[in-house]
């Protein structure tokens, strides 16, 4: 599902302002689209067949750039305990959006991700060292407002679900910390890593609750989801080195909005009022979150962020 950190440097060209933004704006779009179908194909098939499958279709995808960096790349890239840490966050934040996505609505489990970059701000005292200052605790205690109302905790809202979809935001949190932690590791060898975990763990999956033979058109979208989560990560990318990132990242919240959009024309899934004062908290808080740390980043002198 998830929309991961740009793995590319990040060169500032601000004539290419409007390119980076709509490419932000297609990734994010593709990303949506990975999501509904997933959502989709699991009224048929199992977690474990969809992430054995997308994992293959990625590693297809990425074997070129694989065979590029040849297999020095993979024995020099540092911190290898770390990278299966980050891989497993990955595998795992996936599994439990799909779970979650099984009997919630689209656009409520992509708002508890959504909250993902808010939970990093206030775990990085603890695991990165960082100083967050009384304007981003502020902002981090207005985002966990806005979880809970999203969630709407109740004895009837609080389904195997929605503890799967907030667990998963979580673990979405952990794997963007890993993330920053590697980002001296190159993107190949992070994604190569992930996938190769994903397979196995949905290879495990396949093996304790069977196969269902899919036909040609569910098989095709399976791969689909391999690939257009590959594509997605592409076009954010893209979209960081074509502009600065304080043009294009605001946009990744419209993810909410194809939610709605897809859950609805698809599912028939109409999001509730505190569901969307919770995402429009949480927007608004990861908005405020981003641009203070942009602001703190462009003060050389602050080898912290106070």
């Amino acid at each position: 599902m998830t929309i991961e950190p740009a793995l590319a440097s990040r060169a500032v060209l601000p004539a290419g302002a409007v390119g980076g933004i709509a490419m932000m704006l297609l990734g994010t779009l593709l990303f949506a689209m990975n999501d509904t179908v997933g959502k989709w194909l699991l009224g048929a098939y199992t977690v474990g067949q969809l992430m054995l499958v997308r994992s293959i279709a990625g590693l297809c995808v990425l074997a070129p750039a694989i065979r590029r960096a040849g297999p020095e790349a993979f024995r020099r890239a540092p911190h290898p305990r770390l990278q299966l840490l980050r891989a497993a966050f990955s595998t795992l934040e996936a599994s439990l959006f799909f779970w979650g996505v099984s009997t919630l609505p689209l656009a409520e489990v992509i708002t508890y991700y959504m909250a993902g970059p808010i939970y990093v701000t206030a775990l990085s005292p603890l695991l990165l060292g960082e100083r967050v200052g009384w304007r981003r605790w502020t902002a981090v205690v207005a985002g966990f407002g806005g979880v809970v109302l999203a969630l709407h905790p109740s004895p009837g809202t609080l389904s195997p679900g929605a503890l799967c979809a907030l667990s998963g935001s979580l673990v979405y949190a952990l794997f963007l910390v890993t993330t920053r932690k590697l980002a001296g590791v190159p993107g190949t060898v992070l994604m190569s890593g992930q996938l190769l975990t994903s397979l196995v763990f949905g290879g495990a999956l396949v093996l304790a609750y069977g196969w269902t033979p899919p036909g040609a058109v569910d098989l095709a979208l399976m791969l689909l989801l391999g690939i257009g989560s590959l594509a997605g990560n592409l076009c954010v990318n893209h979209s960081l080195r074509l502009a600065p990132a304080t043009a294009v990242v605001p946009y990744q919240y419209t993810l909410i909005l194809w939610g709605m959009l897809f859950g609805y024309v698809f599912f028939g899934e109409v999001v509730g009022p505190l569901t969307l004062t919770g995402a429009a908290i949480i927007v608004i808080s990861g908005l405020c979150l981003f641009l203070r740390e942009q602001h703190l980043q462009g003060r050389p002198s602050r080898p912290t962020m106070p």
